[in-house]
Order: C-alpha cells, then structure tokens, then sequence
C-alpha cells in the first residue's frame, strides 16, 4: 500500500453531530430533537458548500451569527492515537489523506489545529460533492498521486467504505484505534 486516507470525524475525532446539537439547543433555545432533525435535513447542501452558515441558520428561521466554529470547538475530541497512527505511516514512506464531508466552519478549525502531517486534504465543501460519490475519492486519489488498488481508506460509515472499495481500493469500517492498527498491519 502506498497511502492510507483518514476520515474526519468518527476516525480522526469523535464525532461531532451530538456535541454541535447540543450546543446549538443551549444558543438558539430550542429542543435538541428539533435542532437535530432540522440538522439532518438540511446538513448535505452545508457539506457540499452549495449554502453559507448564514443560508444553514435562515433555513431554521434563526439568525444567530456565526455559532458553528464555536460550537464545533467545544464539540471536538481527537482521537490522539490515530493522529500518531498517521504520523508513523508517513514517517514509514506512506502517503497519508485526509477525506471528509464538512462544512466551511469546521474547515476553518481544522486549519488551525497546525496537522501538518497529511500529504493531501479534500473537504466536501470544497469540491461540491460527498462521500460515497466515486468523484471525491477519485479527487483525494489524484492529490496523492496513487491509484485506488494502492490505497486504504478508513471511514466509520459503511456506505463510505463500500464507495471507496467500489473503485478498487481497500476500505476499513472504523470501530477501535486497535482495530485499524491491526487491520492495517495485514496490509502495509
């Protein structure tokens, strides 16, 4: 294997969605079910860059300002092991990606964290297209100078997973950091 890609959240970090609801239920005052479905509904035009964080707000008939970096911020744990999992593939001569369906803000907070060590970062809101959508692994593929079959990507979501193996490549459904430690073992 020549590279191995990195899902954001639910790899790399925890994921977010509960935190980010919970936090926007305290600021706009509202039930955390309600915040949540209108989230879901409404999240995929927000990841795809087609609509601004002010677009997202007016759609739910709020206009609270710019409460995502803050929200996202206090919604973001790490996963420590698995940023030094990447660390050592590269330090090993493996190319290490990035691919995550996100949203502008969140973009803006992950630049400011300083991980330096990725050969190659796409983000949804960027190219206009999300996960599974054969386009963007196709995108972070290009950016690695790799093909599919010489590439392994770790996602937590199946579907993810599958879009990725429907190219070629090797897919790893996230459920422990020893578990893909292992897992990738079998293969690099």
């Amino acid at each position: 294997m020549k590279a191995v890609i990195f899902d954001w959240g639910g790899v790399l970090i925890d994921n977010p969605v509960l935190g980010l609801v919970t936090e926007f239920s305290k600021k706009l005052d509202m039930d955390g079910k309600d915040v949540l479905k209108f989230f879901n509904e409404n999240i995929n035009d927000f990841d795809r860059g087609k609509i601004s964080e002010e677009e997202f707000w007016e759609g739910f008939g709020k206009k609270p300002g710019k409460i995502w970096k803050s929200g996202f911020e206090k919604a973001y744990s790490e996963k420590k092991e698995i940023f030094e999992l990447a660390r050592e593939l590269k330090s090993k001569g493996i190319k290490v990606g990035f691919l995550s369906n996100t949203e502008k803000p969140s973009v803006e907070f992950f630049k400011e964290q300083g991980h330096d060590m990725f050969d190659a970062e796409v983000f949804s809101c960027d190219e206009g297209v999300l996960k599974p959508a054969p386009e963007i692994y196709e995108i972070i593929l290009k950016r690695l100078g790799v093909k599919a079959s010489e590439a392994v990507f770790i996602d937590d979501r199946i579907d993810n997973v599958k879009g990725f193996e429907a190219l070629g490549g090797k897919g790893i459904l996230f459920e422990s950091v020893q578990q893909i430690k292992e897992e990738l073992e079998k293969v690099i």
